[in-house]
């Protein structure tokens, strides 16, 4: 379900769709990084996961955040450079919440 979930939030093998919630977030992400998109942060993640289909096997599932995988290294990283906790609205928190139907950590 995890990789529907991405799909429907509008992160495609065909691309982001336009007026998705995948939309709002590459628009917002994009103004808040001074015009482009960061490699490795929310938008590309789900957007490479749409696209291949690998949500779940990266370790964003529905029951959590897979131990030893890429969203249990991902989250490991982010919580050591934010002094210990996951930041809302960071690559971990917005993945693991679409992944699971939600909207992400920034809506």
């Amino acid at each position: 379900m995890s990789d529907q979930n991405v799909r429907n939030a509008g992160f495609t093998p065909s691309g982001i769709t336009g007026g998705s919630l995948a939309s709002s977030m590459m628009s917002q992400e994009a103004r808040a990084s001074g015009g482009g998109v960061p490699s490795g942060g929310p938008t590309s993640t789900l957007q490479e996961m749409g696209a291949k289909g690998t949500t779940h096997s990266s370790g964003y599932t529905s029951s959590g955040i897979s131990g030893g995988s890429r969203a249990s290294d991902t989250m490991s990283k982010e919580a050591t450079a934010h002094g210990g906790g996951v930041p809302r609205g960071g690559t971990t928190s917005t993945v693991q919440s679409i992944a699971m139907g939600g909207k992400g950590g920034r809506h």
